[in-house]
């Protein structure tokens, strides 16, 4: 028999977090004296502590977890909790990993101040082109908000104009407009350049509209669109160091995308008042 503390030397908790378990009847001592009211425990009762750990540490309640040790829950449902909880994770990690990359962009773009290269901005005449577009809402304009909703918007705009026998003839065009119903959100236009009438595509959802030909401040991004913040930064300061304004949001013309997302590169075309 281990006391308290050697036995939670032996689980790697702590004595406070043992009488706890104790207190709430997940992990009951073997034995406790009824004189001093000194517990002790079995060796045996490592196994029901190592599965209160992990299955905490994952995530559940100590309710769950009770359920679960104690055998109320069912393969099958414990199978379903599992899953559900792997989905957690990998959604926060996700998350995280997105959140990340903000901090890497904002990091980026605080030590190239004072750094901009001038000639990496050009103003140009970009011609009208017609593309076909799919659109959603995003809560801002972040590009934490942006991915979650183009992605999806390009996967389906793909297959519709296959089935409706549109072939893309140009890059992908991507463009954004304020949601008027919703403060702070942004219509996102998931398109690409073709060569079709204007107006809805038959029964797809997908639009087909001619977009005018504009003058522009025009950078080339290298690297995930994750990683904008900072060429959309030199674009803006280019703006305003040469007395410009701006006419809406850039939009985004997709030159390559390979596999590998931090080898794309697209040109942003940042649309000017004249």
């Amino acid at each position: 028999m281990f006391t308290i503390g050697d036995f939670a030397r032996h689980g790697r908790v702590s004595a406070r977090m043992l009488r706890h378990y104790d207190a709430i009847g997940l992990l009951r001592p073997d034995r406790t004296d009824p004189v001093t009211g000194y517990r002790y425990y079995g060796a045996a009762q490592l196994a029901r502590l190592n599965r209160v750990i992990a299955l905490k540490d994952l995530g559940f309640t100590l309710q769950q977890v009770r359920a679960v040790v104690d055998d109320e829950v069912g393969a099958d449902e414990l199978r379903g909790m599992l899953r559900l909880r792997r989905a957690e994770l990998e959604a926060a990690m996700t998350a995280a990993a997105a959140r990340l990359a903000q901090v890497e962009a904002r990091l980026r773009s605080i030590e190239s101040e004072g750094r901009m290269p001038e000639n990496d901005v050009v103003v140009r005449t970009i011609p009208a082109v017609r593309v076909a577009e799919l659109a959603a809402t995003a809560a801002g304009y972040q590009p934490e908000d942006i991915t979650p909703v183009i992605g999806p918007l390009y996967g389906r705009l793909f297959p519709l104009l296959a089935a409706a026998g549109v072939s893309p003839s140009g890059h992908g065009v991507a463009r954004y407009e304020d949601d008027p119903a919703a403060d702070g959100a942004v219509i996102v236009h998931a398109g690409v350049a073709v060569e079709a009438p204007a107006g809805p595509l038959g029964g797809t959802g997908v639009t087909v509209v001619e977009l005018p030909a504009v003058e522009a401040a025009v950078i080339v991004h290298r690297g995930s669109m994750d990683h904008v913040l900072e060429t959309e930064q030199i674009l803006a300061r280019w703006i305003d160091d040469h007395g410009r304004r701006a006419a809406g949001y850039a939009r985004e013309v997709t030159l390559e995308c390979p596999e590998d997302r931090d080898e794309w590169v697209t040109e942003l075309q940042l649309p000017l008042i004249v």
